[in-house]
């Protein structure tokens, strides 16, 4: 029987500085897509005495949610972030009796999983397409960066940050990337062409708040929870040399 608890994520980020080794955070993630597969959360591991599980940033019931219900995945990309303890999991699912997108941050407490926290995505919610989310996201090379070209955890993140500071204030300047190439819900910006760019379509007067962060300098990508407005969102990125190179959107209608 778990037991659930709305940690603060603060705390958490700052207990969980100890040594996570990109092994360990693979085995764990390799372990979150064989429960979801199985529909048993209860593979999930290493699982915390005291586990803090979420759905569109709410506390939810780990036994009866998304991880329940067994699905085919057709693709997957991990993110793994050996300094904060913390690891993303983007999820597609094209099966047509019902089609998923999910985005999952999981964070580390003493080497154990203390909490899940997933954005579940489907028919109604922001541009939702699982099958133009596959074709688009299964193209893109986010292949590991070779390590004397790779930047650091804060140029990562500054680019992240730059894009969602943008959304409210339009003098912030966006390190673009040519090509860049932006996929929101099942829409792309791009075509896969020298020319393709993903500063198009951005709103303004628009608050993108309490941001947490899962940064992977090795493949060179920041996942972002964000309270978008009053919606549940994760904005992922991948960045190349400083600049952004390709954005993966998941915005949670109903949350």
């Amino acid at each position: 029987m778990y037991r659930l608890a709305l940690s603060a994520l603060g705390l958490l980020a700052a207990q969980a500085a100890a040594q996570c080794t990109r092994e360990d955070l693979t085995a764990a993630t390799d372990s979150l897509l064989a429960a979801q597969t199985a529909g048993t959360p209860s593979a999930i591991s290493p699982l915390a005495d005291t586990v803090a599980y979420l759905e569109a940033f709410k506390t939810a019931d780990i036994a009866t949610g998304i991880l329940s219900h067994p699905l085919k995945i057709d693709f997957n990309r991990s993110l793994l972030d050996t300094t904060a303890c913390a690891t993303y999991t983007e999820i597609i699912v094209t099966d047509r009796a019902h089609p998923y997108v999910i985005g999952t941050q999981m964070r580390f407490l003493d080497g154990k999983i203390a909490n899940i926290s997933s954005l579940v995505t489907d028919q109604g919610d922001w541009l939702f397409n699982a099958t133009g989310t596959y074709y688009w996201a299964s193209r893109e090379n986010w292949d590991p960066i070779p390590e004397d070209q790779r930047d650091t955890r804060e140029v990562i993140q500054a680019a992240a940050d730059a894009y969602a500071d943008l959304f409210n204030d339009k003098s912030v300047q966006v390190p673009w990337g040519t090509p860049c190439a932006r996929l929101e819900g099942g829409a792309y910006t791009g075509s896969g062409s020298a020319t393709d760019r993903c500063d198009v379509g951005v709103p303004n007067g628009v608050a993108l708040v309490n941001r947490r962060y899962v940064i992977d300098e090795t493949i060179g990508a920041v996942d972002v929870f964000i309270d978008f407005a009053t919606v549940p969102d994760s904005h992922e990125f991948r960045v190349e040399k400083g600049k952004l190179r390709f954005v993966h959107t998941i915005t949670v209608m109903g949350g």
